[in-house]
């Protein structure tokens, strides 16, 4: 009767005097930071939990704000629309002042472009640096801007092409029209900070100070054309050009809408690690806080403990993790520059999410530890004191939750849209997302739970790794739901990325590998010309031999000559007179975008595919998988194209062409990925036209060798085209998984210590019974593995259901491509590498068989 006694609790009354409570809270304030003070190395881990959360989600947040940059910027500098005209429009002059007589103040560019040996070549550039929409697409790093006649300006790019520096004379290739082999004064480098691949030389503004003619110009406006002024000025526009406007970004890729669910993901991640740490901490404080109880502390006392803990813990983690990410940002920034072709201001960052984040991480922390709080602050005196461990809660409380919160998610995912439903929905997507991780995180426990059910018929060291993951399963659901937050993540970028490059009709892939090159025949660069133009016989030997010498020098095989099926000599409005190659078509959306080489016998024995592969009746042969079965095709001609006539005429139109997939083929997107049989060229009446030449050496091309090809491709008036930065779906898939792999086991390796620690007096006992390090081992590896193991298998099975909530009217398009090697790395590989990694760290004997003191 009297343990009885002694066990219930007692309600102590709060003090009535203010000043006292205040006192009170100042003593308990003075204990936490001593402890605090006292307890750094157990502290260390916890803050160390904060600081690499925190600084992850500020550095996902720079790095997903600049990412992006501004694409509108980048074409449309600030104005509101861009008018392009060709430069041999009559009277052009006059037309342009009409032009902003109507329309108001105007930034005109003239471009003449100019062969520099590389695919897209550079532009001759008339431009003024202080004109008012085209500020932005331009920017000097060194040395000044041309201000008069015989002065340039170049990029960096072409000053290495050309070897030059600031004083140097530059000679104008001949290839720039009426501006061939002008000689410059090189007075400044400049570059365009909203596309850096942007080659070009700045001359004096105006046609005449610089630049003797122009092959483009392109007028900036202020004003909209759907606008009411604009329409009350009337259309002064000539019929030749070519008016655009910027494009709205608003999406659920936008900027704003990436930091934001940056931001409540890393926040989510925050919260789940921090918990587990907590509630260690509460675990191993429970003695104190029972003494502490015991000398009249009520359960608030208690709480406030605690809760000034993940104060503590909270700012340290903070302003550590907020040094640690920026220093990270500023490390990163000129990368990512390289990376996304366009300047970043590292200070122009939201730094609003970033208070915010930091805001979070705080509350978070507090949050956290305030929960195990609660728990500690119901034991009873005696039993906090004892040690002993209270009975784990009843799972259907956190089942029926957990259930609810996946069941809303996928509701809302259902009716979102799916890939069709546009950007209007981006924040419920986020939302129904977020339901999904919590769900996780509510059902891990009764995961946990039903696992250590089943472990009576398994070995000693498993059966007590199981019960305690149950026993304990506050702290380690809290880290099967941060592994399994990982793995989520991951899994959905993988089958995200999939389908975005399963796409037959807009298909998206490097383009080509790092050891090939292609050289075009002169006037065929299909970056700035329309490729399938007849090349004067002399240039076009002379350009073959050139392939011939380059695969020489590479010790590559002979060059594979690339052929194009064309109409030649097809007119179409707004466009000179010039050879138009065929195409493969949607009858009803967007076509099928690439070019189609001839599918000659050489190029089928390049790559392998003998003519008996071949259907005799095949139009197309493709390596994309889904363009087959893509309906509402049609293979057209190049006059096709320029007339658009009705139906599908004969000789000039092929509907539902036969396609056959070949998977020889290479995926490059500037190879013969698809190309056109010789019996369809020859029945839409094709002639063939040889374009380029095809070098695959045995090894990835040298920056060196780059620029020797580049040099020979200018010296004979062409150019070449290598590898372009480009991810492929192998290379964000590879990285997704490495990503989740890592911060997958970086939690469970903080979060099984953590476990682990708590039940060191288990630990103890087994090796005063005589346990062994095998057995130790054992124990920790299984921890590992079953935390991993469940958190992969939680995480991959609501990233899948997501999934099809969200996409289940196009599910052959969802999950047609998916990398199922790197799912499988995930759910088993990860597990495995836990596992191991906990067996080899898990053998060390406890340093004392004796009960842990009172702090």
């Amino acid at each position: 009767m009297s343990m009885l006694t002694l066990e219930r609790d007692r309600p102590v009354r709060e003090p009535d005097d203010p000043r006292r409570a205040a006192a009170a809270r100042r003593a308990l304030s003075r204990w936490v930071l001593r402890l605090a003070v006292r307890e750094w190395k157990q502290r260390i881990l916890i803050v160390l939990l904060i600081t690499v959360a925190t600084a992850a989600t500020l550095f996902a947040i720079a790095v997903a704000s600049a990412t992006p940059g501004t694409p509108n910027a980048g074409i449309y500098g600030t104005a509101q629309t861009l008018v392009q005209l060709p430069g041999n429009t009559p009277g052009l002059p006059g037309v342009v002042a009409k032009i902003e007589r109507a329309y108001g103040s105007a930034s005109v560019i003239y471009d003449q472009p100019i062969v520099t040996g590389q695919a897209g070549g550079a532009d001759l550039r008339a431009q003024d640096p202080n004109a008012p929409y085209t500020r932005v697409l331009l920017a000097l790093d060194s040395g000044r801007y041309p201000t008069a006649a015989g002065q340039v300006a170049v990029t960096s790019g072409l000053a290495q092409l050309y070897r030059l520096r600031i004083g140097s004379v530059w000679h104008v290739p001949a290839s720039a029209g009426a501006s061939a082999g002008r000689a410059f004064i090189v007075t400044g480098i400049v570059e365009n900070p909203s596309n850096l691949l942007d080659e070009f030389a700045l001359v004096p503004p105006g046609q005449g100070a610089g630049l003797a003619s122009s092959q483009n110009v392109r007028i900036f406006l202020g004003i909209s054309m759907d606008s009411a002024a604009a329409s009350a000025a009337g259309n002064v526009i000539p019929k030749n050009a070519t008016v655009t406007a910027p494009q709205p970004s608003d999406s659920i890729t936008s900027p704003a809408t990436i930091v934001l669910i940056v931001s409540v993901l890393g926040l989510a991640f925050i919260g789940l690690v921090a918990t587990a740490a907590f509630t260690v901490m509460a675990q191993r404080r429970q003695r104190a806080l029972g003494m502490l109880a015991s000398l009249g502390a009520t359960e608030r006392d208690v709480r406030f403990v605690l809760i000034v803990d993940g104060v503590v813990a909270g700012v340290l983690g903070a302003i550590i993790g907020a040094a640690l990410g920026l220093g990270l940002w500023f490390w990163y920034y000129p990368h990512l520059e390289t990376a996304t072709a366009h300047r970043t201001d590292p200070l122009n960052l939201p730094w609003a999410a970033v208070v915010i984040g930091l805001l979070l991480a705080v509350a978070t922390s507090v949050i956290a530890a305030a929960w195990p709080g609660r728990a500690v602050s119901k034991v009873p005196v005696v039993a906090a004191i004892s040690g002993r461990i209270s009975a784990p809660h009843v799972v259907r409380r956190s089942l029926r939750p957990g259930l609810i919160f996946l069941a809303a998610g996928l509701f809302v995912l259902y009716f979102s849209g799916g890939w069709n439903g546009g950007g209007g929905d981006a924040y419920l997507v986020i939302a129904a997302m977020i339901a999904c991780v919590i769900a996780c995180a509510l059902l891990a426990p009764f995961a946990v739970d039903r696992l250590a059910q089943v472990a009576g018929r398994a070995p000693l060291a498993t059966r007590l790794a199981l019960r305690d993951l149950a026993r304990y399963r506050s702290r380690s659901g809290a880290a099967l739901a941060a592994v399994s937050f990982a793995v989520f993540l991951a899994t959905i970028a993988i089958v995200i990325a999939s389908v975005r490059y399963d796409d037959a009709l807009d298909y998206i892939a490097p383009n080509m590998a790092s050891n090939q090159l292609i050289m075009y025949a002169p006037g065929n660069d299909p970056t700035q010309y329309q490729p399938g133009q007849v090349t004067p016989a002399a240039k076009l030997a002379a350009s073959r031999q050139e392939a011939d010498t380059l695969a020489a020098q590479l010790h590559a095989p002979a060059p594979l000559e690339l052929d194009l099926a064309v109409s030649v000599n097809v007119t179409a409005q707004g466009q000179p007179t010039e050879n138009q190659s065929g195409a493969l078509v949607s009858l009803h959306g967007p076509g099928v975008g690439g070019r189609m080489y001839l599918a000659t016998p050489a190029l089928l024995k390049t790559f392998g595919v003998s003519a008996s592969q071949v259907n005799p009746a095949a139009d197309v042969l493709t390596v994309r998988a889904g363009l087959p079965a893509t309906g509402g095709l049609a293979l057209v001609s190049g006059s096709f194209i320029a007339e658009s006539p009705p139906g599908c005429p004969a000789g000039s139109c092929i509907l539902n062409p036969v396609i056959q997939e070949v998977g020889k083929l290479p995926a490059g997107t500037s190879l013969p990925n698809t190309v056109i049989t010789e019996q369809a060229a020859r029945a839409l009446h094709e002639t063939i036209v040889p374009v380029g030449w095809l070098v695959q050496a045995p090894a990835a091309l040298t920056p060196v060798q780059i620029n020797a090809a580049r040099q020979a491709a200018v010296a004979i008036g062409t150019t070449i085209e290598t590898k372009s930065g480009q991810l492929g779906l192998g290379q964000i898939s590879e990285g997704a998984t490495v990503g989740g792999i890592l911060i997958a086991l970086g939690v469970l390796a903080m979060t099984v210590g953590l476990i682990r620690s708590e039940t060191a007096s288990d630990l103890r006992t087994l090796t005063a019974t005589g346990a062994g390090w095998r057995t130790r081992r054992a124990l920790t590896g299984v921890t590992a593995g079953v935390i991993a193991l469940l958190g992969a298998a939680l995480g991959t099975v609501a990233a899948f259901l997501a999934s099809l909530a969200w996409a289940h009217s196009s599910l052959t398009q969802t999950f047609g491509n998916v990398p199922w090697a790197d799912i499988g790395l995930l759910v088993i590989g990860m597990p495995l590498v836990g596992a191991a990694a906990g067996w080899l760290l898990g053998g060390r004997a406890p340093s004392a068989v004796s009960r842990q003191p009172l702090e």
